[in-house]
């Protein structure tokens, strides 16, 4: 399901370094840190007609991962709000739109990996787009297991929502060979982690099941499928789960900012068939739907 361009967004003003600048004129240094080794952190968020999903979450995880980082000169919850809704005013967006937040360490004096050569303090780029969600949720996409591993802890935690994507777009690249929509990765032991872009979650005898936040990113989307489980008197299990056992699920889906949940209906060609009458995905995305206005934060 590859994204369209939107021509809505041809002169969308861009918030960067502190400036709103037009589409073509948005860039950042040759000598930023971004550039120089994908030395950044980034969130995306969702607004709606209520406001920005989870907008609080998102900048804690943000501060979070740049702190985790070493990071000089953070900015505030509150100028990483002004400069958002700069942006949303200047576009004109209040809806059907997606944020990318991008934290850089910023820009160096020279060439070179040493965080000490930065010493111009962070680069804060805001990017609102005009977008739907990514996927159909109603048809559900199809995935395939990736050869790639996602990190583990001791290599680069997931807990740093950083820019060095480059295992995920590793994995991404064989779903886009094999004709699919998206690509599991497994961890170092050889369980199921997450999808290239998402969080996964499975249904198995009316019990909601999800891999330990360990090779995974603790997703704020993820999180709050929890909270709405539980208050459905869902059972939720956080394990160690096998291939196999997304294999003979009842339900698979996905959770995402950009995608909210996403019924999963096929993993390396075995059909996801629920062997239940309880359709557990559908009640947690109605009552997940209803929770998106309290969730909202009205910024403008």
């Amino acid at each position: 399901m590859l994204q369209k361009f939107n021509p809505k967004n041809e002169k969308i003003k861009v918030h960067v370094g502190g400036k709103l600048l037009d589409r073509a004129e948005a860039k950042v240094s040759v000598f930023d840190s971004v550039v120089q080794g994908g030395d950044a952190v980034w969130e995306g968020l969702r607004v709606y007609q209520n406001g920005i999903f989870c907008l609080d979450r998102h900048l804690e995880r943000l501060q979070d991962s740049a702190k985790a980082l070493s990071f000089e000169q953070i900015p505030s919850k509150e100028a990483v709000k002004k400069a958002i809704v700069e942006t949303l005013q200047a576009n004109g967006m209040q809806d059907e739109t997606h944020i990318r937040l991008t934290l850089t360490r910023g820009e160096k004096i020279t060439s070179g990996m040493d965080p000490r050569l930065n010493q111009k303090g962070c680069c804060l780029i805001v990017l609102a787009e005009w977008k739907p969600l990514v996927y159909d949720n109603e048809k559900g996409i199809r995935v395939i297991t990736s050869s790639i591993r996602r990190n583990a802890p001791h290599f680069l935690d997931s807990k740093i929502h950083h820019n060095n994507l480059l295992n995920n777009i590793l994995a991404k690249i064989q779903a886009n060979v094999s004709g699919v929509d998206a690509a599991i990765m497994l961890d170092n032991y050889g369980f199921v982690a997450e999808l290239n872009d998402t969080n996964l979650f499975m249904v198995k005898k009316e019990k909601l099941f999800t891999p330990h936040a360990d090779a995974c990113l603790h997703g704020v989307t993820r999180g709050l499928v929890m909270e709405v489980a539980h208050s459905l008197g869902i059972a939720v299990i956080e394990k160690n789960l096998s291939l196999t056992e997304f294999y003979t699920a009842d339900e698979v889906f996905a959770t995402g900012t950009m995608g909210e949940l996403t019924p999963v209906v096929d993993i390396d060609g075995r059909r996801i068939e629920n062997s239940s009458d309880r359709k557990v995905t559908e009640e947690i995305r109605d009552a997940f739907h209803e929770l998106i206005p309290k969730y909202c934060e009205k910024v403008m």
